[in-house]
């Protein structure tokens, strides 16, 4: 296996409640009230929506999908949902910092580090929002792929804390069984004084919709028992994942990132300082903040208001015989 390459749960699309569109030139990230599943691929207005989107929603009789049956891949709540504070290289997508509130994986000057976690509120390299909390859920949908998972990106505490809420719960109350539940992703709304009382919405995890509890808990050991007369071993796989998860310092590369980067921080890369790589930077500056990215027609602009001005001030310009 190679070194330092995080092994993550084979990816066949994403699930987003939301989207980047463009506008005045500028992509901007817009919140949605119902989910999209989109394959790995892009096309010129976005992401490719996966088949199984429009399945869904024949199969649900509506045009927006608020609800998505599931499965999750590990009994271990914390391999299928990863939540940690991430910081990364706003111009490349680079990885920078990852940690738990308590320690953190650095990059520095002077190699990978691991240093303590103060949180983004006590962090002075968190300052402007360069750190955010950063969740990754892997779901199973459908039995196409038994290996296979959709992921959700979100950088949303109430996703995060719901989601991870229901996970522990999960596997507490089912005996440890949490990858045989049926389960269901469902978008819920809230309103808050932050949103100024307008809705917003985040995931939640249930029991699939028409079943109590205990049903899925009596479905979850029957599935449990049949994987294990078929040699299932889900004990395994949650050891593979977990060293897999364990054999990288960060579970993105920077191509990844750069494709979720514009979603997580919707200031304007064109107007906002972006963090970046500094190597004159002491382990403790690291990274600093650089000088916002100038666009080709900001410079023609600035330039053709400059030759105005100068033309519209007092003695600027020459009577045409060359006399002062």
């Amino acid at each position: 296996m190679i070194k330092g390459l995080a092994i993550t749960p084979p990816i066949l699309g994403r699930i987003s409640i939301g989207s980047v569109v463009e506008r005045n030139g500028k992509r901007l990230p817009v919140k949605e009230d119902f989910f999209t599943i989109t394959s790995q691929v892009q096309g010129r207005n976005g992401w490719v929506n996966h088949p199984l989107d429009e399945e869904l929603r024949k199969k649900a009789g509506v045009d927006k999908l608020r609800s998505i049956p599931v499965r999750v891949l590990f009994n271990e709540p914390d391999l299928n949902l990863r939540a940690e504070y991430n910081m990364f290289d706003r111009q490349t997508g680079r990885p920078l910092c990852v940690g738990n509130g308590e320690t953190c994986r650095r990059f520095t000057a002077s190699g990978m580090q691991n240093l303590p976690c103060p949180s983004p509120d006590g962090c002075e390299l968190a300052k402007n929002g360069a750190c955010k909390p950063y969740g990754r859920l892997n779901v199973q949908i459908g039995d196409e792929d038994e290996l296979g998972s959709f992921i959700f990106r979100t950088t949303g505490f109430n996703s995060i804390r719901t989601l991870a809420a229901r996970l522990s719960y999960y596997q507490a109350v089912s005996g440890n069984l949490l990858a045989c539940l049926p389960l269901e992703l469902r978008l819920r709304g809230k309103s808050t004084n932050m949103s100024h009382r307008s809705a917003i919405y985040y995931v939640d995890l249930t029991v699939r919709e028409g079943l109590t509890l205990e049903a899925a808990i009596a479905a979850a050991r029957e599935m449990d028992h049949r994987r294990k007369e078929c040699g299932f071993d889900q004990a395994a796989l949650d050891r593979a994942a977990l060293q897999g998860f364990a054999n990288g310092a960060f579970e993105e590369s920077a191509e990844e990132t750069l494709e979720t980067l514009e979603e997580f921080y919707p200031e304007s890369r064109d107007s906002y300082p972006a963090t970046a790589y500094d190597s004159n930077a002491s382990d403790k500056t690291l990274p600093a903040l650089v000088k916002p990215v100038i666009s080709l027609k900001e410079k023609l602009d600035k330039k053709i208001s400059n030759a105005n001005l100068a033309v519209m001030s007092p003695g600027s310009q020459k009577p045409c015989n060359g006399k002062q």
